[in-house]
């Protein structure tokens, strides 16, 4: 039994040891091959303390579009520090009725915290099943990896929040412009979402979609 034991602990330890990094990070180059764990890395000798630094989130972005919201994110590779690290963050600015629609990231889950303003943020998950609730300022919410999640300001005034995600490269993809912003031919779209062909029209005219 203690061999057992014995053998269960040293598997445990190789098995730790196989999956643990063998450099200390890997800094993104953006002009080498991408491949599914990230970019490929920087030569050592030309890292400097600003790879490791991001300064785009102390400013506001631009809330004059049709969503009335912006998203300034920090991913590698512009952020090329966090690459391969498993973590990375963005900036959510909500005018008055702001929103950003409902959406997925394939690559990770995310924790929202709200600095300033009122949001109502919520997810679907598999079954089906909405969660829902508002949120103040210094309240936060997690929103698992692959599943549809909006946030929208609830609130009379601008909202702020700051979002952190799993992995360096999030992923994203916005359902109502995955649906009417492209050239998928409209009898498609009805068919798949049972819109009528004025309603998919109109949309695909409002995001700019064809076909």
């Amino acid at each position: 039994m203690k061999m057992i034991i014995h053998i269960f602990i040293i598997l445990s330890l190789v098995s730790s040891i196989s999956f643990a990094s063998v450099q200390d990070f890997c800094v993104a180059d953006p002009k080498g091959p991408q491949s599914p764990s990230g970019y490929s890395c920087k030569n050592p000798d030309q890292v400097t303390e600003n790879d490791f630094a991001f300064t785009g989130l102390g400013k506001a972005g631009n809330t004059s579009n049709i969503i009335k919201a912006a998203v300034t994110p920090a991913f590698a590779p512009t952020f090329a520090g966090i690459n391969g690290l498993g973590v990375s963050l963005a900036r959510l600015d909500l005018a008055t009725g702001g929103v950003i629609p409902l959406h997925t990231h394939p690559g990770a889950s995310e924790v929202l915290v709200v600095i300033q303003g009122t949001i109502c943020a919520g997810f679907i998950s598999s079954a089906n099943k909405v969660y829902l609730k508002t949120l103040q300022k210094g309240d936060s919410m997690v929103f698992p990896q692959g599943l549809l999640h909006f946030q929208l300001n609830s609130g009379k005034g601008p909202a702020l929040a700051f979002v952190a995600f799993g992995s360096s490269s999030p992923g994203l993809q916005i359902l109502s412009f995955a649906l009417f912003a492209n050239d998928l031919p409209s009898e498609l779209v009805e068919a798949t979402t049972f819109l009528s062909d004025a309603e998919v029209k109109k949309l695909k005219g409002v995001l700019g979609g064809t076909n």
